[in-house]
């Protein structure tokens, strides 16, 4: 095919290709935030956008424009994923989802044990102990694909099933911990668009259109209500149509899926990690980090991932519940429990909900970035220095 030469399209098909995309954006921001132009960053996404009336209002700081509406896009493609790995993919299997789901629970228990120890007695600081729970699974396939050869095609699909686990289990942790006061007037608009996209689904429509459209007035509702817009994201996917009619190449759900892929893959994720990555170094020093906040996202992401996530492996695999993903050894695991480290995406966001004040996000950034970059280290040396090659399995599956 013909653009199949061309260089842009080559590159936006690499798997590393989004993970790069996002570390640019989030590199451009943390510079940006330590130079003379800092103030114009702040400024720019404080800048409010929107319109007021006696009887409605809709005006909103830009970054929360990104968080509350371009994200609510992210986790329309979250929930998009996690139903069709239910229905056709990974998640269809029980016997393939025990060990990546022992190790999602790993993986987010003990990040948040070990944040809510650090912080204990903290009751503003404690709000965050979700923030070292999830994986950035853009970030961590990302460096997976850096590796090459050497990580065996059974450890993506380990990968991504716990981080699709992962974001299923932070969307839960959001609707449940960080919703405030609702408004049930609005919430009720909101269950209502709910009812009229499932009798969309039940009555047979694959027209995205009137999905979309109703969708768009339930994530206005649930704007207004108080539970967090996002989660309109995935409560649309969940009633987008995943069978595929006589006369159709792909599903609604796969059509939707594919085309949003690319969008949140080079836009909606690089300008969340732009608007949300920016942390000014000025005044900080290493003693920073020993902070609680701070200190609880690093050994969260650092050691809580790695020690959950391995440690269910190794606990599910020895009772014989389940056996390692074919072609890997333990210390693939290592390396890639060490990839789940990365938070990035997820933990900002998380963290944005739990605070109100600019210095406890600047902490959050702060811990995510040295967290998920220690994280990401360490697992790309694990598996390109000490894990085997496997060369042999992903040639058997290509």
């Amino acid at each position: 095919m013909k653009t199949s030469n061309n260089p842009l399209t080559r590159w936006m098909h690499h798997e590393a290709a989004p993970g790069l995309t996002l570390m640019a954006a989030a590199l451009v921001a943390v510079i940006i935030a330590n130079t003379p132009l800092a103030d114009v960053y702040a400024s720019v996404l404080n800048f409010k956008i929107g319109f007021e009336t006696e009887a409605f209002s809709l005006k909103k700081g830009l970054i929360l424009w990104i968080n509350d509406g371009l994200m609510a896009i992210f986790f329309l493609l979250v929930g998009l994923e996690i139903k069709r790995e239910r229905v056709k993919g990974a998640l269809r299997v029980p016997s393939q989802v025990i060990l990546p789901a022992m190790a999602a629970v790993g993986g987010m228990a003990l990040p948040a044990l070990i944040f809510a120890g650090v912080n204990w007695g903290d009751a503003v600081a404690i709000r965050g102990w979700a923030i070292p729970a999830a994986t950035d699974i853009a970030f961590a396939l990302c460096v997976l694909s850096l590796v090459g050869s050497r990580a065996p095609l059974s450890l993506k699909v380990f990968l991504t099933t716990v981080a699709v686990l992962d974001d299923l289990g932070a969307i839960v942790i959001i609707a449940a911990f960080y919703t405030a006061e609702v408004k049930m007037a609005a919430l009720g608009v909101a269950g209502v668009s709910l009812a009229a996209l499932i009798a969309l689904n039940r009555f047979g429509v694959r027209k995205l259109a009137p999905y979309l459209l109703i969708g768009f007035v339930m994530w206005l509702a649930v704007l207004k209500s108080g539970v967090h817009a996002t989660l309109a994201g995935v409560m649309l996917a969940f009633t987008i149509p995943v069978s595929v009619a006589p006369g159709e190449k792909e599903s609604p759900l796969e059509h939707l899926e594919h085309t949003l892929h690319p969008w949140v893959s080079f836009a909606v994720l690089p300008i969340f990690g732009f608007a949300n990555a920016g942390v000014s170094f000025a005044g900080m020093s290493l003693g920073t980090l020993a902070g609680g906040v701070p200190l609880g996202i690093v050994l969260g992401l650092f050691v809580g991932k790695l020690v959950g996530i391995l440690g269910m492996s190794w606990l599910t695999v020895k009772l014989g519940f389940a056996g390692l993903p074919k072609g890997a050894s333990w210390s693939h695991m290592l390396g890639v429990a060490w990839l789940c480290g990365i938070g990035f995406t997820m933990s900002l966001f998380i963290g944005g909900l739990a605070y109100e004040t600019n210095e406890l996000e600047t902490y959050v950034r702060l811990g995510v970035i040295v967290g998920s970059l220690f994280s990401g280290i360490l697992g790309f040396a694990v598996l390109r220095f000490i894990a085997p090659a496997a060369a042999e399995d992903r040639a058997a599956n290509a």
